[in-house]
Order: C-alpha cells, then structure tokens, then sequence
C-alpha cells in the first residue's frame, strides 16, 4: 500500500455535476475510486502538521486497489477552491491529473446557497447572502469559508491559475456540466481518454443530489451576481477558449 500512489482527483467544481462524474467512473473496471466520495485529505490542515509533514498511509487506506485498476483517484470538489490544495497535492504526486466540471458561476451560486439553506447552515436570504458573503468570510481567516463562499468558489479563473501555478495544462481537464448532463457518453470518452483508460461501453445517465429550490432567483440578485463573475469569466474563455455567451445572458424572469 506505501507504494500505492494516487493518479487522478476529480478536483472541483462544487455543485457543477461531480458527483454523478464520481459514480460513472466507479462503473469503469480500470478505475479504482475511494472508497467514498469527498476523501477531503488535501484541504484539511490538521494532516499537514509543520515539521512531521502528512502521513499519506492515512490517505491511502481510502483506497483498495485490484491488479486490473490502472488508475487510482478520488472525488473531493473543495480541492479546486482550497488555496493550499495545489501544492499539497504537488508535493504529494507531481504527475497527477486534474478533472474539473464548471458550471455557470451565477447558478452554482443559487444551487450552493439552496443546499446550504436546506441543511439549516444558512437562515439568511439568497439576496442578502451573496451581498454580505466578504463580511462572512472575513469571521473565518485565515481560513476560507466552506459554507458562504457562494461568490468566492464561482471564480474560476482565479482558481484554476493556482492550480496551473504547479501543474501544467496538459495535466488538467476542464469539462462544462453542461456536456455531462446533455452528452454525457462524449464527456466520458474524454475523461475516459484523458485517464488512459478504455471508454465506457454503456452510459446511463445519472441526475445525483438534486434538490427543489426553495424560492426563484430574482432577477436583480442575477444581474448582481453577472457584474462580479462576468470578468473572471471573460479571462476563463480566453484561457479555454470557450464561449460562455449562455452564462451572461439573462435568462426569462416571471
């Protein structure tokens, strides 16, 4: 087992489709995934002592490896947000490969928000909690806020030059959820591609952790939330050279 060595993470982001990314993979033969999703090792200071360093036998007994599995990965979204995770996972793999699944910034917001609502760890209203989200996050430095972190985990852009500062491109796979949730087969064929591992002969699609809403975004928290992400944006299409009209168009509001 010490000489067991993770290759993969399905690194962020949350709310963006990666848990049902975390269970096609597990179908795969080739793939040995944790033994449950969101390992949660590389954001968690406490296993990064000063001095001793992190004792990776810990991490590694998430993981049962069989002699088919040719890749050995994990799912912990947060890790594409934690400023500290790059290096760590750096440090602890330099050949690792990055996966992440963005999705549409403003919506990923609302869903976070929703979540958090719905598990009681937030009482104030969506409006009201994106406008005092730096007030928030300010009660837990140095720390980053897991909970309110509705604006802040949306800049991708920012988030992803971290994780280029110690791995380069070649070794990150940036996917939209939309491509997972409407051609999931194609999206799979890349990760599957990107891992060095066959393609999954059958696909069904899977709709995971889905929860009801409890209100509508107003249109004036959506356009709010356009003039913050709209320039981490501009800078993610220009460094994926994607198109990303459809995130900064206003969508129908009754």
């Amino acid at each position: 087992m010490l000489q067991m060595r993770v290759n993969f993470l399905i690194a962020g982001t949350q709310k963006g489709g990666t848990s049902a990314l975390d269970l096609y993979l597990r179908e795969q033969p080739q793939i040995c995934m944790a033994d449950h999703k969101e390992v949660h090792f590389f954001d968690r200071d406490r296993y990064f002592p000063e001095g001793t360093g992190p004792d990776y036998s810990f991490y590694h007994q998430f993981f049962s490896p069989r002699a088919p599995d040719r890749v050995v990965g994990e799912c912990t979204p947060v890790y594409m947000y934690w400023r500290d995770a790059p290096r760590r996972i750096w440090q602890y793999n330099p050949d690792m490969k990055l996966i992440f699944i963005l999705r549409n910034p403003i919506f990923r917001a609302f869903s976070h928000w929703n979540m958090q609502r719905q598990k009681t760890r937030d009482l104030l209203p969506f409006w009201l909690a994106i406008r005092t989200e730096s007030e928030r996050c300010r009660d837990v430095l140095p720390l980053q806020s897991k909970v309110f972190s509705y604006i802040d985990r949306g800049l991708y852009f920012q988030q992803l030059q971290r994780c280029w500062a110690h791995f380069p491109k070649t070794q990150t796979l940036v996917l939209r959820c939309e491509e997972l949730k409407t051609s999931p087969r194609d999206a799979l064929n890349k990760v599957c591609s990107f891992l060095g591992v066959e393609m999954l002969d059958v696909v069904q699609e899977k709709d995971v952790n889905s929860r009801p809403y409890v209100n509508s975004m107003a249109k004036s928290d959506w356009l709010y939330l356009r003039g913050i992400f709209e320039p981490d944006i501009r800078a993610l299409e220009g460094a994926l050279e994607w198109d990303c009209t459809d995130w900064l168009t206003e969508p129908y509001f009754d």
